[in-house]
């Protein structure tokens, strides 16, 4: 199938399956006579894990990993398990910082509740940050 196929099949663009092309993630196609790229149908099952990849937050780089790992015969289980228990860490790092800096601006909003023009130091830009 031509690129533009391609794209339609798989909810992408052909800007895109270039990107893609080019960064390694899905193997340059055979090209026709007059020089069209020429896809399979299993571009499109790489694309959509591909896809499914991005969703579960792996950067291009990590998805290049396991395609390698699967391109090259292995089984790519452990090391996508392995991807996936440190996201799940740095996502749990995330979010805790995330709810400690909730606490910060809730408690610096509750401050800023009652303004007082009075007490406002012209010195300084805003005393409740």
């Amino acid at each position: 199938m031509r690129i533009g196929e391609l794209a339609a099949a798989s909810g992408t663009t052909t800007k895109t399956l270039r990107f893609y092309e080019h960064a390694g993630l899905l193997p340059p196609p055979k090209r026709t006579s007059s020089g069209y790229r020429d896809y399979t149908t299993a571009a499109v099952a790489r694309l959509d894990f591909i896809r499914r990849s991005r969703t579960a937050g792996l950067t291009l780089a990590q998805i290049r990993e396991v395609l390698d790992i699967r391109d090259a015969g292995r089984e790519p289980c452990q090391h996508v398990h392995d991807l996936l228990q440190t996201h799940l860490h740095d996502l749990d790092r995330q979010i805790a910082d995330l709810q400690e800096l909730r606490h910060t601006v809730a408690h610096l909003h509750d401050r800023a509740a009652t303004p007082d023009p009075t007490d406002c130091d012209a010195t300084t830009v805003c005393r409740y940050l």
